[in-house]
């Protein structure tokens, strides 16, 4: 008997062993639970950059598709006309297009004119770029009159935002300005910055939108880019079938 004792207690584990064991798995656990949280947190920053850097890219498309349809339209008793286009550091209004799906437009009919607007919109902690628009239905009717609904925020962060202009100088080079009012031309470029608040880095690299409207001949091809304001001449032109004069 006393022989079968002996083997079964060197068979088994002292409460020494066993203690251990719980001590290494529990520091085995802990740190396989801190090894998943950083790399949740790793799978997280890198899903929120890439959904932030989207986000971006559809704003910057939205953008551009906006500001490319402005329209060249005279509002005022001549000589006093003036473009139907407002330019400050914090806002644009213009006469655009409505970008809907063609296959919802009637048979042969023109996309219609809404009024749009885009603000930079300061928050406690974040900014934001807020799109508004509304139907343009009376042509008689004054662009900044337009009630305007279906907002939009394109685009927000922390990050300090400012609209700037260009216009063609006489010798062919571009000028920026702060502003554009009360002018008799459309701006050749709208220039939006985005600059991060902590690395002061401007987000959409000094995203520059091209205004077809005013521009030459060569800016209303598919793939047309900055370049081909480079002709002060063919710039200078407007056509007819796009000025309108109330």
């Amino acid at each position: 008997m006393s022989g079968e004792r002996t083997a079964s207690a060197k068979d088994g584990f002292t409460l020494v062993e066993v203690l251990t064991a719980l001590a290494i798995a529990s520091v085995i656990l802990m740190s396989t639970a801190a090894l998943m949280h950083n790399v949740a947190l790793s799978f997280d920053r890198g899903t929120n950059r890439v959904s932030a850097g989207e986000r971006l890219a559809l704003a910057s498309e939205r953008l551009a598709a906006d500001i490319g349809s402005a329209r060249f339209v005279l509002q005022g008793a001549a000589p006093a006309a003036r473009a139907a286009f407002l330019g400050e550091p914090g806002k644009i209004t213009f006469i655009g297009v409505r970008l809907v799906d063609p296959a919802s437009r009637p048979l042969g009919g023109a996309p219609a004119p809404e009024v749009v607007s885009v603000g930079i919109e300061a928050g406690e902690a974040t900014t934001a770029l807020v799109r508004r628009s509304g139907a343009w239905r009376d042509p008689r009717l004054p662009f900044t009159n337009v009630v305007l609904g279906d907002e939009v925020v394109l685009v927000a962060g922390r990050f300090d935002a400012a609209f700037t202009f260009a216009r063609i100088s006489p010798t062919g080079a571009l000028t920026w300005s702060s502003s554009w009012t009360a002018e008799q031309t459309l701006p050749r470029l709208v220039k939006l910055s985005l600059r991060d608040r902590a690395s002061g880095i401007d987000l959409l690299g000094g995203g520059e939108f091209l205004v077809r409207a005013d521009a030459s001949r060569a800016c209303a091809r598919e793939r047309a880019t900055v370049d081909c304001l480079a002709n002060p001449a063919g710039a200078s032109e407007t056509p007819k079938s796009q000025g309108e004069t109330l």
